[in-house]
């Protein structure tokens, strides 16, 4: 942490806490609600992210950890438990996208699930900014990098809601499957950027 005033430090960290903590639980109660969903309109889209969110349960654990000690060995150690999260969402992403499309998997509608995702999406983009800009101003990669995780877990809410509105509303059942091949890429490169750099 760069930051010359340590009331300010105090309060940026404070700031990082309570970000992690709104996502933590935002991402818990989505694990029962997608998973409800998922077992009532048999979607393996909304299965799915409700192991995403577990996954965001753990990064967010991780930098709740970082936070209380700062240390360059922590931080190191918790680049990569991210990194590590980063690579088990795009293993997920690959064989449930691969599952759902070779299967030809069609989920029925779940209009709960549209509404879920639609403000899981709008919940997700708007934690990661605030933790991109505490991060920043913290000068704490840590945070800054699981920032990258909640943005990707927007991106997965808003894949997911794509695919669930396009099957809805035009029977197009493999939309969803193949939005997740395109967020393995972006999985990918955050595993690559934290190791090479951790």
């Amino acid at each position: 942490m760069t930051d010359s005033d340590p009331q300010r430090t105090r309060a940026l960290v404070r700031h990082g806490f309570l970000l992690e903590y709104l996502t933590l639980g935002w991402n818990i109660v989505g694990i029962f609600v997608l998973g409800a969903n998922a077992w009532i309109a048999r979607s393996v889209a909304l299965a799915g992210f409700g192991l995403d969110s577990l996954i965001e349960v753990g990064a967010s654990v991780v930098v709740i950890w970082e936070l209380s000690d700062t240390s360059a060995n922590r931080q190191r150690r918790a680049l990569r438990l991210i990194g590590a999260a980063f690579a088990a969402l795009a293993l997920y992403l690959v064989v449930q996208s691969t599952f759902a499309l070779v299967a030809g998997l069609r989920p029925h509608h779940s209009p709960a699930g549209i509404a879920w995702t639609a403000i899981t999406a709008l919940a997700m983009f708007a934690l990661a900014a605030g933790k991109a800009r505490t991060g920043r101003a913290l000068d704490n990669r840590v945070l800054r990098t699981e920032g990258r995780v909640t943005l990707i877990d927007g991106l997965l809410a808003t894949a997911v809601l794509a695919g669930l509105a396009l099957n809805a509303g035009l029977g197009w059942w493999w939309a969803d499957p193949l939005a997740g091949y395109v967020l393995v890429y972006y999985a990918l490169r955050e595993v690559r950027e934290i190791f090479t750099h951790a």
